[in-house]
């Protein structure tokens, strides 16, 4: 903890998560992707088809994000989340290949949240409405695959401090039921 922030580096361990609660601030600092549902497709049609993925997805974090363009003075242009029902279709699969840490808006399917669970992930919400701020903690951007899809190619970013609120934590609980405050 940094000035009474709990901050988060991309190299998190499960024990850096494992004590992390639904509805908990954190801001998290390191590299991420940035990948929407046509990437997701993507990245499910190669794991069926047994085809190596155009980077490892282990352990790594994804933020349902499709960057707006940006500025000559900007490293990326605004970067909001992107709902993340959108990706429910794809993420079990995934998840199950190895990705554990996502970052998007809005509720999760029950096969999602089973997928959490059971894999020990967590989902963070990234704060709608903040676009253009949460934009000024990239400090860099690079596209690594689908470039075809334009903004939805995957980018691999480096961010500082991105703040965010833990949706669904390892044991399942989600903010979008209120249960887990009770």
């Amino acid at each position: 903890m940094e000035n009474n922030k709990k901050i988060l580096y991309t190299t998190i361990q499960n024990r850096d998560i494992n004590n992390l609660r639904a509805g908990e601030m954190v801001y998290l600092t390191g590299d991420i992707y940035l990948a929407r549902d046509a990437a997701h497709k993507k990245l499910v049609e190669l794991i069926d088809s047994n085809k190596p993925l155009p980077f490892d997805i282990k352990n790594q974090v994804v933020y349902y994000a499709g960057p707006c363009p940006n500025r000559p003075e900007q490293v990326i242009g605004s970067i909001g989340p992107t709902t993340s029902a959108r990706m429910d279709l794809y993420s079990p699969k995934l998840i199950e290949n190895g990705l554990i840490y996502m970052i998007g808006k809005g509720y999760r399917n029950e096969k999602v949240k089973e997928s959490i669970k059971k894999y020990k992930g967590i989902y963070f919400i990234a704060i709608s409405g903040a676009a253009a701020l949460m934009s000024k903690c990239v400090e860099s951007s690079k596209v690594i695959c689908f470039e075809e899809l334009g903004t939805e190619a995957v980018r691999k970013i480096k961010i500082k401090e991105l703040p965010l609120i833990v949706g669904i934590d390892t044991l399942g609980n989600d903010v979008y039921n209120n249960k887990f405050l009770l």
